[in-house]
């Protein structure tokens, strides 16, 4: 069974998925919540403890008073998205990184364009901060899709400068 659980967020509400003692999803908008949750079958409503510390934790977050996260987070990629997605984990709060310079971090500095899909496909985007990748020359470049406006907003959280495109 997975359990979820919606937490208010300054940009709307977010959805959480626990799984197994995991935390397993972040959805940052309903819309990305209903359409996944649609092909996925054994998902309820539930308060679970690890979901109550996951929203408390993010709540800090979003206040501007937590700056790291303590959870038990897992999902499943292919091996360069994994590579990624732990490249994105050490990009400390208040900072930024560039596509280029995650590329170089794994040691594939061509593959700029693959590093952005690999943080479309990240599920656990906060907690795994795909959010603190921005464009060349401090560029706000799409997040999620198109969701700038809510890459805006972590950043600012963060007080991460940028420019808009």
């Amino acid at each position: 069974m997975i359990c979820f659980t919606s937490v208010n967020a300054p940009f709307g509400t977010v959805s959480l998925t626990e799984e197994d003692g995991f935390i397993t999803g972040l959805f940052l908008t309903g819309e990305d919540f209903e359409e996944w949750r649609k092909d996925t079958s054994g998902v309820k409503s539930c308060e679970t403890d690890l979901l109550s510390e996951a929203k408390q934790q993010l709540t800090s977050y979003f206040s501007g008073e937590r700056k790291h996260f303590a959870l038990p987070l897992k999902q499943q990629g292919t091996f360069f998205q994994e590579k990624v997605w732990n490249a994105l984990a050490m990009i400390p709060y208040g900072e930024s990184r560039s596509y280029g310079d995650v590329a170089e971090a794994i040691g594939k500095p061509k593959a700029v364009r693959a590093i952005g899909q690999a943080n479309k496909r990240n599920r656990l985007p906060i907690f795994v901060p795909c959010h603190r990748v921005i464009g060349k020359n401090s560029a706000l470049t799409g997040y999620a899709g198109t969701k700038t406006d809510v890459k805006a907003a972590l950043l600012n959280i963060e007080q991460i400068s940028y420019k808009e495109k």
